[in-house]
């Protein structure tokens, strides 16, 4: 009897021992599956988008880039940039001045570049014209189109200082600002043959840029919203009639300012200006402006008066380049989501956009479809559709399309077809 009773306890135990085990199994698999459960959208590299372009023409770095009304996607590039290990394909094709082309390979596509949903190319134009009346600017950089069918122009060169306006066809309408209008020959640069030598920073100039990024169109006010830029430091809210400026704010919605910036430092006190770039200044539908301050690793977000709501940071631990590129918001109409374009550590990253928590990112650097080789620009269609444009040697366009809601989770791999 002791022998049959001392089984039984064993075999009780047992199967206790065996419950709680399952028990914990099973809580731990619910707390996997809590932790997963969030939901975001997903999406699918389309390798086959855009199609290829006529007369051997190719992209140089593709450095601005916007949705227009009919879903056709629109870029900016420059097309005869050096590559970073010797001279660019485009260079080699190009006629000399000693001699003609030496190959059929390969000719830089006129700079503005309109696709339409297909991914094929139905527009084409831009550049310097000496009769054109307009100064192009010596380093294109943001393209929009805003709500009246006008096409703007920011550029980031030394001497850009001004933004351009032209019909979707490329006729010239007008230039706000003046090419170098930075200039003050006074100034004494620490590098006197850097690419900032001889110019300087007036953030409280009225009349004139200081390198621009991009421009966001608020459509309801008629305004324009400057990322300016590469040499100032500010947003600057402009009419969109007459280009004039009507207000401008800093970091945390103060005056701007010029003084010097340290070099960012992961761990120390936020800067109290925008670094440069401020590279984005974009307005939700519920009105708020959320701006791209690049260097400094973070997000500050305001009204449309310029009057400070918070700040996000992200990825602090990213040097140089910095971590926020460019921002663009889901197409449903609370913008449930933003999607974050990460150049120096080559994601896109999604968020949830009341919240600002990080629900997942996607892609990593390389040249396969879904990979990114900098990652610059960011802008979604009315079917929920990404596109990016990358600089550096990315040099590309490519699309990512939207395959509904679902639970994601936190890592890095390029969206392909069927993964």
């Amino acid at each position: 009897m002791d022998r049959v009773m001392r089984n039984r306890k064993f075999y009780v135990g047992a199967a206790f021992v065996a419950i709680l085990l399952a028990l914990g199994a099973g809580q731990a698999l619910l707390d996997n599956v809590s932790a997963q459960a969030k939901q975001a959208p997903k999406f699918e590299v389309d390798p086959f988008w855009p199609k290829p372009m006529p007369n051997n023409w190719v992209l140089g770095q593709t450095i601005g880039l916007t949705v227009d009304d009919r879903d056709h996607v629109w870029l900016i590039h420059r097309g005869n940039d050096p590559g970073t290990a010797g001279l660019d394909r485009t260079e080699l094709a190009q006629p000399t001045p000693t001699g003609p082309r030496v190959s059929e390979c390969c000719i830089a596509a006129p700079p503005v570049l309109e696709f339409d949903a297909a991914g094929n190319l139905v527009g084409s134009w831009g550049g310097p014209n000496p009769t054109g009346g307009y100064e192009w600017p010596e380093s294109n950089h943001g393209v929009v189109i805003d709500h009246k069918g006008f096409v703007w122009i920011g550029g980031n060169g030394p001497n850009d200082s001004h933004i351009l306006k032209f019909t979707r066809d490329g006729k010239f309408v007008a230039q706000y600002g003046k090419a170098g209008a930075r200039k003050d020959p006074n100034f004494k640069p620490a590098s006197p043959t850097g690419p900032q030598a001889g110019y300087v920073a007036n953030s409280k100039d009225m009349d004139n840029y200081g390198r621009v990024a991009k421009i966001f169109i608020d459509a309801k006010a008629n305004e324009g919203y400057v990322s300016d830029g590469y040499l100032n430091h500010r947003v600057a809210v402009i009419d969109l009639d007459n280009g004039k400026i009507k207000r401008i704010w800093g970091a945390y919605g103060e005056p701007p300012t010029d003084l010097p910036m340290p070099r960012y430092q992961p761990g120390q006190a936020p800067s109290k200006q925008f670094s440069n770039p401020m590279h984005c200044a974009e307005v939700s539908n519920d009105g708020f402006v959320y701006t791209c301050d690049r260097v400094n690793d973070r997000v500050q977000i305001f009204t449309k008066e310029g009057k400070f709501v918070k700040e996000v940071f992200v990825a602090t631990n990213t040097l140089s380049d910095g971590s926020v590129w460019d921002i663009a918001f889901s197409k449903d109409a609370d913008q449930r989501f933003l999607y974050m374009a990460d150049g120096a550590n080559e994601h896109v990253r999604v968020f949830d956009r009341k919240s600002m928590e990080e629900l997942y990112n996607f892609g990593y650097g390389g040249r396969q479809p879904g990979m990114f080789l900098g990652v610059h620009s960011i802008a979604t269609d009315s079917k929920g559709n990404i596109y990016t444009t990358e600089t550096y040697t990315g040099k590309r366009l490519q699309k990512f399309v939207m395959k509904g809601i679902s639970a994601v989770g936190k890592s890095a791999t390029p969206p392909w077809p069927g993964m």
